[in-house]
């Protein structure tokens, strides 16, 4: 990934900290005291903006000149730009996923395998296998993801640990799998093998995900769910407004094919999204003229019935309140609001990344660490500060493993404890950050704000615990010498 680190080594402490303190006590006014759930609409968006043009006129201050940073502005949005094609994808999948019944048979199928005393555990279970097969915890959100937030209303659960436990699920796919993309960086950025890098991850990450299966196994069987949700009655409710099949299922199932045979991601939820519609125009005529208000099933309809759902709003008519988020569809255009939070953060973070704000804070720390806890410890800092103010997983990886890289040859360690730290402190951090492209992705695809599933993902803040009681008391810890451990 072709990435610019080329920064300014002498910015001053203070004026490196500024914009960041100013980001975070702006956020934190803005969701607290102001806008509540609403922030991300676009006041949050705003902030960012206004963030980078203070970082922006630091760095000028500094003789960083303007055609560099709209430079450096260009490149971090340019990464992104499969992530936002993925984005549009997925609002359309979504869309055409409703409208042909694929989610709501989901659904439907799910509720008469789970029950509320499994429900978490199982979410977690089932997120790590998806995950572990695409390499992708963006594809596990927003395929069975949604489908297990689906049957997490029905059952009465809340969302917000329904979603914890799926991507605490997620992430520990998208760490161990050699499909990751994240994966396959943080070893390259590091410079180790890539299944040495993954075997070595296995350390810290296996205790995690223990940890959080027990976490979700007790909150599963003390959880209180309304005594007055039975599932009988949602799926009547769910087959009298959708021809509910088996067959249905061939459509995520053909999507889940494309992905482990490495189809790349847009493509592949663009085929499914198209699959989708053709499974609208088979299975639900009656929804298409519920969406187009036509009075007649015709090509003509079934056209403007599969534009709308991958494209605009579409809500199925139910007398059932509670199925009603189920059974509404943002298309491509609900994705537009995370694409535009997701262009403001790389404006901020490409304004961070030439004035040398992120170069002057590591050098700081480095000054002040000590032996090779210390160096881990903040590689764990400077990684997920990285995912805070550059909004960005890659950038977490990229950054910090190019500027701690010598420090760990320096200190005779091997390139995988590195990589390793940079994937538990980075990777897994990302979904905890509303205003970061995955913190902002998961909350749009699941429908849950990240303050309502934050707490409920512990894998994932669990993980930079965990690296750092090994680097303490220096479990697994290679050498550089070493060849064995």
């Amino acid at each position: 990934m072709p990435i610019n680190t080329s920064i300014r080594p002498n910015l001053p402490l203070w004026k490196a900290l500024l914009p960041m303190i100013l980001l975070i006590v702006l956020l934190f006014f803005n969701v607290v005291y102001v806008f509540g759930d609403d922030a991300l609409s676009g006041s949050n968006q705003f902030i960012l903006l206004f963030t980078a043009a203070v970082a922006a006129l630091i760095g000028i201050s500094e003789k960083v000149s303007y055609a560099t940073i709209i430079d450096n502005i260009k490149k971090q949005i340019s990464i992104t730009s499969e992530a936002l094609l993925i984005l549009l994808m997925v609002g359309a999948l979504t869309g055409t996923w409703l409208s042909s019944g694929v989610i709501p048979a989901m659904v439907y199928y799910g509720l008469g395998l789970l029950n509320t005393k499994i429900f978490l555990v199982a979410c977690v279970l089932i997120s790590i296998i998806v995950s572990l097969a695409t390499g992708s915890s963006w594809t596990t959100s927003a395929t069975i993801g949604v489908a297990l937030i689906g049957i997490s209303k029905t059952l009465g659960i809340p969302v917000g640990m329904t979603a914890g436990a799926i991507l605490s699920g997620a992430y520990f796919g998208d760490k161990l799998s050699p499909l990751s993309d994240t994966t396959n960086l943080a070893a390259s950025i590091a410079g180790t093998d890539l299944y040495t890098h993954i075997k070595y991850m296995l350390w810290t990450t296996i205790p995690s995900i223990l940890i959080s299966l027990v976490f979700f196994i007790i909150l599963g069987f003390t959880l209180d769910t309304p005594e007055n949700i039975t599932s009988n009655t949602f799926e009547t409710d769910i087959k009298s407004a959708f021809n509910i099949s088996g067959w249905l299922l061939l459509v995520p199932l053909a999507v889940f094919i494309l992905i482990v045979k490495k189809v790349p991601a847009v493509v592949s939820l663009l085929i499914g999204s198209i699959i989708g519609g053709i499974a609208t125009c088979i299975a639900q005529p009656k929804v298409i003229l519920q969406v187009t208000e036509a009075t007649s099933f015709n090509v003509i309809s079934a056209y403007k019935g599969v534009l709308m759902a991958l494209t605009n709003d579409i809500s199925i008519p139910t007398t059932n309140p509670l199925l009603q988020d189920l059974f509404s569809a943002g298309g491509m255009q609900g994705m537009l609001g995370t694409i535009w939070l997701i262009i403001c953060a790389m404006v901020l973070g490409g304004t961070l990344q030439a004035i040398g704000a992120l170069s002057t804070l590591s050098t700081a720390i480095l000054k002040i660490a000590k032996g090779t806890a210390g160096l881990i410890a903040s590689t764990t800092g400077i990684t997920i500060l990285t995912n805070v103010t550059a909004s960005d997983q890659y950038l977490s990886i990229v950054v910090p493993g190019k500027m701690f890289k010598n420090a760990y040859q320096d200190q005779k360690l091997a390139p995988e404890n590195l990589s390793r730290t940079l994937e538990d402190s980075g990777t897994v951090t990302s979904a905890l950050i509303p205003w970061n492209t995955c913190g902002a992705f998961h909350a749009k695809t699941l429908g849950v704000d990240v303050v309502d599933y934050a707490i409920f993902a512990i894998f994932n803040w669990i993980s930079p615990f965990m690296t750092l009681i090994f680097a303490v008391f220096k479990i697994k810890i290679r050498a550089l010498i070493q060849k064995n451990s």
